[in-house]
């Protein structure tokens, strides 16, 4: 609707609601930077009569500065063909507030100014059926079922939100439907009433704050194991019936195993509970907080461990420590994809560990080959569709990785946890991991994240290297041949001598397009190696001259 009396409010807001000068966040979403909602609550009737939805929102929040005198929230409109939602009240504790709702937004006339550090409360009343983020679809039994999948900006299309990363807060599910139906949601489970012959009403609260796309719902015919608790968190696993018995093996392979490790090397665990849950909406697994959704093949996969260990990890990086905007998102995908491998490397030892890094290594590669110019950290990301890619999560992965090989893995970790207390229960930047990091190791590392985040490719070195036996020398000669300026690699080398079980390791800087460098040794080399250890991405050819 849009009363005739808003048109001068609209003369002075345009449609998404900025009426902010300051500086914006760069990844396209129009920010509100002057407002924070700290609580949700969403109180949603599910029937089996059709597939729309009926939902009464209720929207906390508070003033970050004063004069603002519209709240503009995410929410997909009601479509020519039929999907979408259509808005049919709004109100506060006086009575009902002007709004529009248009564009994928829902702005809402605010009773007066804001004042900073001021409270409100808007309640929204709206129905329809979503054409994505809620996914109303039988699984592959047949049976009915609703699950949903937020991922990266799907929440407006069934709840109004203002649905970006950096706007955390609390939420509370209140989801009556058919009484044959169990529901899972984020948080504590706080009540289940049969309200009528029936129709049963289940509430879960969230208490700490997430991102949107974290936020879930699964409705559907359970299996439920409660399979005790890590450190005080109760382990729950949410299958479909004829699933059960697989489906709880899968969950509780990796899972309590995951949840200490983290745990113990990380920091705490964030959030009230964990529960791995069966769902037909996620591609694969969908890391919302508390309530991990994994899609139907996953179950009795080869890859199931990695999957679960990959989702829990991000319970850590990327739930409670969100990335800031949408170009950061390596912050989520990368650390959850070396978290995976550090939990491989712990649970199931070096030689796994390795092989996951040769096969990240390859899709890397393979990546820049098709992809050359591409970034990890976007520049200015809008169009969500490209939001991830498979640099995100393994070049990110590996980014980490190479930072660990020049911080040392003690020096590592300390940043991680660092970085971990410091951001908890918040947002962050790649720059405000860089700062932790440069100030645990003492090193200025501004240098390593441009040429591994901001800029494409991977180093392409060549060498040739022979015995200088009048000076008891190898001398290596190495060649920088990738696009564009030298990267800057440091690099071991090592050396394999007559009789010595183990490669001698000598540490260089590559710097420039060419080098050379020469080391002592009383006998000739069996075997010179690049980067033995695997703690550079890049190219190698090296031959004997």
């Amino acid at each position: 609707m849009l009363p005739l009396n808003l048109s001068s409010w609209l003369a002075a807001f345009s449609i998404f609601g900025l009426a902010s000068s300051r500086p914006q966040f760069h990844d396209g979403y129009p920010r509100v930077i002057d407002i924070d909602v700290t609580r949700y609550r969403f109180s949603i009737v599910l029937s089996d009569q059709a597939d729309s939805i009926a939902v009464e929102a209720t929207v906390d929040f508070r003033f970050l500065g004063a004069g603002r005198t519209s709240l503009p929230l995410d929410l997909i409109e009601r479509n020519p063909a039929g999907k979408g939602m259509t808005v049919e009240s709004v109100s506060d504790s006086v009575g009902r507030l002007e709004f529009v709702h248009r564009e994928g937004k829902l702005i809402i006339a605010l009773r007066g100014p804001g004042v900073a550090g001021a409270v409100g409360r808007v309640r929204i009343g709206y129905r329809g059926t979503p054409a994505a983020g809620l996914k109303i679809a039988p699984n592959r039994s047949g049976d009915r079922t609703f699950s949903s999948d937020n991922w990266p900006d799907l929440a407006r299309h069934w709840l109004a939100t203002i649905d970006h990363p950096s706007d955390k807060a609390a939420v509370e599910f209140v989801v009556t439907a058919p009484a044959h139906y169990q529901v899972v949601a984020n948080g504590l489970l706080v009540e289940e009433t049969d309200v009528a012959p029936g129709i049963r009403r289940t509430t879960w609260r969230q208490s700490v704050p997430i991102a949107p796309w974290l936020f879930t719902v699964g409705v559907a015919r359970y299996a439920v194991e409660h399979s005790g608790t890590v450190n005080g968190i109760p382990v729950q696993a949410w299958v479909y019936p004829q699933d059960r018995d697989q489906g709880f093996a899968d969950f509780g392979g990796p899972t309590q195993r995951a949840l200490r490790f983290y745990g113990s090397w990380v920091g705490p665990y964030a959030y009230e509970k964990l529960a791995n849950i069966e769902s037909v909406a996620a591609g694969g697994g969908m890391e919302a907080a508390s309530a991990i959704g994994y899609t139907e093949k996953l179950i009795g996969a080869p890859r199931a461990n990695e999957v679960i260990v990959h989702e829990i990890a991000h319970q850590w990086f990327g739930n409670a420590v969100t990335e800031r905007d949408w170009n950061d998102v390596w912050l989520s995908e990368g650390f959850a994809t070396y978290f995976t491998l550090l939990f491989t490397e712990y649970d199931a030892g070096r030689d796994a560990f390795v092989a996951g890094l040769k096969k990240s290594k390859a899709t890397v590669l393979d990546y820049d080959a098709k992809h050359p110019g591409y970034r990890v950290v976007h520049a200015n990301l809008t169009d969500m569709t490209q939001v991830t890619s498979s640099q995100t999560y393994q070049k990110g992965s590996w980014t980490l990785h190479m930072l660990r090989g020049i911080v040392g893995t003690d020096t590592f970790w300390r940043g991680i946890r660092e970085y971990y207390r410091r951001f908890f229960n918040g947002n962050a930047s790649t720059d405000d991991f860089r700062q932790v990091m440069e100030e645990v190791s003492g090193q200025e590392l501004g240098w390593f994240f441009n040429q591994w985040l901001t800029r494409s490719g991977s180093p392409v070195v060549a060498g040739a290297w022979q015995y200088d036996r009048a000076k008891k020398q190898v001398v290596l000669t190495l060649t920088q041949s990738q696009p564009g300026d030298p990267f800057r690699v440091p690099l071991e080398i090592g050396i394999g001598l007559p009789g010595a079980p183990d490669l001698r390791i000598e540490r260089v800087n590559l710097t420039g397009q060419h080098a050379t460098f020469r080391f002592d040794a009383d006998q000739e080399p069996t075997e010179i190696v690049l980067d033995p250890n695997l703690w550079v991405l890049l190219v190698t050819k090296l031959v004997k001259r």
